[in-house]
């Protein structure tokens, strides 16, 4: 996670000389988004350990910052509450576990200024998993699941509500791909590659 702060800033940093009279010409070029997202991992997990992985959805509030360099093109950074997943063997249930996944990303907006206003966007993702824990048969296991770093891709529309605040209905494909190990042995790579979608407020300043 420090990494990618480090990226983010980094990248925020190196573009600031270079847009920074253009960047003057953007009212409230700041973007805070507050809502809710779905991590909906794909329905073919991989396999491990020899039987069929699956890999459960789930839905926690998110955040996010975008900056407005030009009124087309902007960069954001995705944050949210630790999403929990259970994960399933052969329809068994074999763990549960915690993931952050912080994104960034550019992003261009079709129209602009208009009242309805599409985007597209790609970034980089990186996932950290934690508090994993065996269920089931692998009750007090050593479950463990490496970090993850992949290409995110971005699509959505804005709404404007008011000078201020906006509406955004979006959603992203990320590819996640994680190695697993049980009592320190690898079991195989879980395929989790999700959609996540959601909405949020976002308030300009």
């Amino acid at each position: 996670m420090r990494n990618l702060k480090n990226v983010a800033i980094a990248g925020l940093l190196c573009m600031a000389p270079v847009t920074g009279t253009i960047a003057q010409s953007v009212d409230n070029p700041w973007i805070l988004h507050i809502g809710a997202h779905v991590v909906d991992p794909r329905s073919d997990n991989g396999h491990l350990a020899g039987m069929k992985a699956s890999v459960g959805s789930s839905t926690r509030p998110t955040l996010s910052l975008e900056y407005l360099f030009t009124p087309e093109w902007s960069v954001d950074v995705l944050a949210a509450v630790p999403f929990q997943h259970s994960v399933r063997l052969n329809g068994q249930r074999a763990a549960t576990v915690k993931q952050l996944p912080p994104t960034v990303g550019v992003n261009y907006h079709f129209l602009a200024g208009r009242p309805v206003s599409p985007f597209v966007g790609v970034g980089v993702n990186y996932t950290r998993f934690f508090d994993t824990k065996g269920r089931g048969a692998l009750q007090g296991a050593n479950v463990d699941l490496d970090s993850s770093w992949g290409i995110a891709w971005h699509g959505g529309v804005d709404i404007t509500l008011d000078p201020r605040w906006t509406l955004t209905v979006d959603a992203r494909y990320m590819d996640i791909d994680s190695k697993v190990k049980v009592g320190g042995a690898s079991v195989g790579t879980a395929h989790i590659d999700p959609w996540v979608y959601g909405f949020s407020f976002g308030y300009h300043f």
